[in-house]
């Protein structure tokens, strides 16, 4: 399923029902830092996104409805980086030239990516010598 695009609001409604599980409309503007945007902002984005599949009605509380998270952080986190790489013609290493010229990489950044990528080739490894050929 391809992911519907989402405006920057959007993705921290998301964040906010990742972390809570399910939220109400006040309890969604609660979370925001201040300054918080309107309930009315949050009402109209939450319902927007509800069009969009992105979340979903769970339980309702008295007269209230908790919404709940509809598609996964890891897929949203997956296609992103899909549309981020993409920008970069598809390759890591053009954005992480980037991220190194913008100061966001550090040398500790990268051993940790280092060691990353020699825990994932050592699973990947042993993933291949369990199966049958």
């Amino acid at each position: 399923m391809k992911r519907p695009k989402l405006a920057k609001l959007e993705f921290r409604i998301l964040e906010i029902l990742w972390t809570l599980g399910a939220a109400s409309m006040r309890e969604i503007q609660e979370a925001f830092p201040g300054p918080r945007p309107a309930y009315t902002t949050i009402t109209t984005t939450v319902y927007r996104m509800e069009g969009k599949g992105v979340v979903r009605r769970g339980r309702k509380v008295g007269n209230a409805h908790l919404f709940e998270p509809s598609i996964a952080k890891d897929a949203v986190r997956d296609s992103l980086l899909d549309e981020v790489l993409s920008f970069f013609g598809g390759r890591a290493q053009p954005m992480m030239a980037q991220l190194v010229e913008s100061g966001k990489l550090t040398r500790d950044d990268i051993r940790e990516l280092e060691r990353a990528v020699t825990e994932t080739e050592r699973q990947q490894k042993a993933e291949r010598m369990r199966k049958p050929k």
